[in-house]
């Protein structure tokens, strides 16, 4: 009885394919959404997954969603043949590529959005211990933050869930030295430490780049949302740095200058996240400042760790 109604329903829904098929010849026009190839055989799609007919000299072939009705014509009479599909079966090979191409055109990555982390740096060694004659480098890791704009993307997909990401955003590091001190450029272009001759509020150096990565985006379906892993190459370039210090009770004091910071780096960025919310972690492998200049000679390489909210989906 199932199947009847099945076949009934289907029957229906053909004859209304063949009316609007009928009426797209004579009024040669389509509306979006529907394709009509004509050859040898007759075929009307309706969207992507939604209505599929095609008519032969002696076969009649409705495909709607999972399901799919077979009218084969004989000196016997009409024979029908239902036939279903599971959830992840794709269309019949000869719309594979149109399929295909639709998928990859919707693949979106996640970049663009808002960020906000911690930033730091470690020596030579990959230790935060600084070696004691730049111990004035020191950093207080809860109050030295990063805060990112990544303003536009661009989406390359493979697959519909595979593809590349790039972009490009605007980073801004602060880092608040742990000391009553901040630092200077000096003879040679060698960091040194700069003595404020008086107690400090706050002391910090910041930087500003425009950041542009190359990432490779895998996502995952789950519950509606995608779970996305990303990483790939990032590369900066330096556009503004400035210290400033902030005395107690007394002036602020903002000093603009290269300090001896690289114009160019680059390094690995990693993302994890579900839906919107991202979490990331990014390492340069290029040193805070030009080499043989960082304070007494040693090179610090900055990293980053935080979470994002993306505007993607």
């Amino acid at each position: 009885m199932k199947k009847i109604c099945i076949i009934i329903l289907l029957t229906t829904i053909i004859f209304q394919g063949l009316c609007y098929h009928a009426s797209a010849e004579n009024q040669d026009e389509k509306k979006p959404g529907t394709q009509v190839v004509k050859d040898e055989t007759t075929k009307v799609l309706i969207g992507k997954d939604m209505l599929k007919i095609e008519e032969g000299d002696s076969s009649l072939n409705v495909r709607i969603g999972n399901h799919e009705l077979n009218i084969l014509e004989s000196l016997e009479g009409p024979k029908f043949k239902l036939k279903s599909y599971s959830k992840n079966e794709d269309w019949d090979k000869d719309d594979e590529e149109d399929h295909h191409e639709g998928r990859r055109n919707r693949f979106r990555g996640h970049w663009t959005g808002i960020e906000l982390g911690f930033n730091n740096y470690v020596t030579s060694d990959k230790s935060l211990v600084l070696p004691a004659d730049i111990d004035y480098m020191t950093l207080r890791s809860s109050k030295s933050v990063n805060f990112n704009i990544n303003f536009t993307q661009l989406s390359i997909g493979l697959t519909r869930h595979i593809g590349f990401v790039t972009g490009l955003g605007l980073n801004w590091n602060n880092y608040k030295f742990d000391g009553n001190n901040n630092i200077q450029k000096g003879p040679n272009g060698i960091i040194e430490i700069l003595d404020p001759a008086a107690q400090l509020e706050k002391s910090k150096l910041a930087t500003i780049y425009l950041n542009l990565p190359i990432l490779l985006e895998i996502q995952i379906p789950v519950n509606n949302k995608h779970l996305n892993i990303a990483a790939g190459p990032i590369g900066g370039v330096k556009i503004g740095s400035h210290t400033k210090m902030v005395y107690q009770d007394g002036p602020t004091i903002k000093s603009s200058g290269d300090f001896s910071l690289n114009m160019l780096r680059y390094g690995a960025i990693t993302r994890v996240g579900y839906g919107n919310f991202q979490l990331y972690g990014t390492y340069y492998v290029t040193p805070l400042f030009q080499n043989g200049k960082g304070p007494a000679g040693e090179n610090l390489y900055p990293f980053e760790i935080g979470m994002a909210f993306t505007f993607n989906d």
